[in-house]
């Protein structure tokens, strides 16, 4: 049986993620197998692993940053929030349908099994596993039937490192407050302290510190210090989400829908002196070189948001003038004609898009989840710069969309004599179904190049692939980790020697 350590937080966005992530690396670092385990994880950032199951993002990426493939065991529970009171449930990576909250609540304890037998999978194969809480464990009107936090904790036998964020303001409070709403045997759970996100001279914090461990009777193991580390995120509260402003020397505007979902899709160009900003109203999108309309859970009520409030006229606009204009699954239904709900994903609702492109989409019951690789084939006119583009994305949808006047063209990709149908375009217009579109080192610098090229502007990269990228920012957290946590006692309380 694997040994384990699980990382709760004071509230959403504390830096349990990151924290996770960095002690995978860290422990792969010191010569063992890692694996991260989230029991269940509300996010609308989610990845497809290789055999075809949904998971959330923040354990695809701490899977990666374990040298590890991303596994459906890793979080059996994925909640995608449809609505403000409901979202769609996926169990062992297959959806299992939409539900409100209060029936979710009232049905999660069916699930423990599902949770037990997922992390008894992962410890048959991996030395350690790091789990990963959600929210603040001290919800104490949800603590009854927690299954994520110390619910977890107490099932699993699992030693608790607790994290605060410093940054926001009041974590003293935060951590005190945290430990004293837990009862006396979700206490004796929580081995350590961390504060997060700290700015500043430790000297000065040092001796509220010990105060603080004085009045837990918990360890402080260390401050960690705020780190503008580059690694993919799924909170609704991630940084990238607040960018509005133009830093570089290209502009991609980047519509921050209701429902938005997988935003990490750019985050493999944002660094090759180009600005990705997130917009939410017609005037903050200006004259950008490319627009982007991310992925949406609910894409009706976010084409609808769009009409509503002016973007989509200025969407059309800049179409109209030439603008780069790029959707992705959700972005890509909304660019087209119609999107019909006949079964009633989305309730129900059948409505009129943007036709900017000859797309007719239809919601259907089975989810497309897939890893998509190959290279594009052919592209006529503005677009040919990305023929023969190797791309190595993947998809998750319930629409199909069907190309209904031949002005609008295919968007092929071919691997090993296999061709598929990826999405659409029409002159400066494009969508696919693809998330990860541009994650390959060819796709992001063909855009990129061609983006500078539009602007009169030498396209030189200097930048490190993409993979090695994120591997020198996992490096970079563990070192961070280890430079100012205590690691021994961190491998006492799981029962290792280190």
């Amino acid at each position: 049986m694997a040994y384990s350590i699980m990382i709760q937080g004071t509230m959403s966005n504390a830096g349990k993620s990151f924290i996770a992530a960095a002690l995978c690396r860290a422990f792969v670092n010191d010569g063992y197998s890692v694996s991260p385990f989230k029991s269940q994880n509300m996010a609308l950032n989610s990845f497809v692993t290789h055999d075809g199951f949904e998971i959330g993002r923040s354990q695809a990426m701490q899977a990666e940053a374990a040298n590890t493939k991303p596994l459906k065991y890793m979080n059996p529970i994925l909640l995608k929030p449809t609505t403000d009171f409901g979202s769609q449930v996926i169990v062992n990576g297959k959806p299992i349908g939409n539900m409100p909250a209060a029936q979710y609540f009232e049905y999660k304890k069916r699930l423990v099994p599902d949770i037990l037998n997922a992390y008894n999978e992962l410890s048959k194969v991996y030395d350690i596993i790091v789990i990963e809480g959600a929210g603040s464990p001290a919800e104490i009107n949800l603590k009854d039937n927690d299954i994520v936090n110390m619910g977890l904790a107490k099932m699993l036998n699992c030693p608790v490192i607790l994290a605060g964020d410093i940054d926001r303001g009041g974590v003293f409070a935060q951590i005190y407050g945290t430990v004293m709403l837990l009862d006396e045997e979700e206490r004796k759970y929580i081995k350590g302290l961390i504060i997060n996100k700290f700015r500043g001279d430790k000297n000065i914090l040092i001796p509220g510190l010990k105060m603080l461990e004085d009045k837990c009777s918990i360890p402080v193991l260390g401050a960690l210090p705020y780190t503008d580390v580059d690694i993919d995120d799924e909170d609704s509260l991630s940084e990238r989400l607040i960018s509005n402003e133009k830093s570089g020397e290209i502009d991609i505007a980047v519509i921050k829908l209701n429902k938005i979902s997988n935003f990490t899709d750019l985050n493999s160009i944002d660094r090759l002196g180009i600005s990705v900003r997130y917009v939410t109203k017609e005037s903050q999108i200006g004259k950008p070189d490319m627009l982007v309309i991310p992925g949406s859970k609910n894409t009706i009520k976010d084409m609808l948001w769009l009409r509503q409030s002016g973007i989509e006229r200025r969407i059309k606009e800049l179409a109209k003038n030439g603008t780069f204009i790029f959707g992705i699954c959700g972005g890509y239904q909304m660019l087209g004609k119609t999107i019909t709900d006949s079964i009633g994903v989305e309730g129900g609702e059948s409505i009129e898009a943007m036709a900017l492109i000859d797309v007719d989409t239809y919601f259907e019951s089975e989810k497309e989840l897939s890893q998509t690789k190959g290279n594009i084939g052919n592209i006529d006119g503005v677009y040919n710069f990305i023929s023969g583009a190797f791309i190595d994305g993947y998809e998750i949808h319930l629409g199909k969309s069907i190309i209904t006047n031949n002005t609008t063209k295919p968007i092929n990709i071919e691997k090993n004599g296999v061709f598929k149908t990826i999405g659409a375009y029409k002159k400066n217009v494009f969508g696919t179904y693809i998330h990860g579109f541009f994650d390959s080192d060819d796709m992001a610098n063909r855009i990129a190049k061609w983006l500078f090229k539009q602007k009169g502007i030498d396209y030189i990269n200097d930048t490190m692939p993409f993979k090695y990228y994120k591997q020198a920012q996992y490096d970079k957290m563990a070192k961070i980790l280890t430079e100012n946590i205590d690691m021994k006692y961190i491998y006492k309380i799981m029962g290792l020697n280190g």
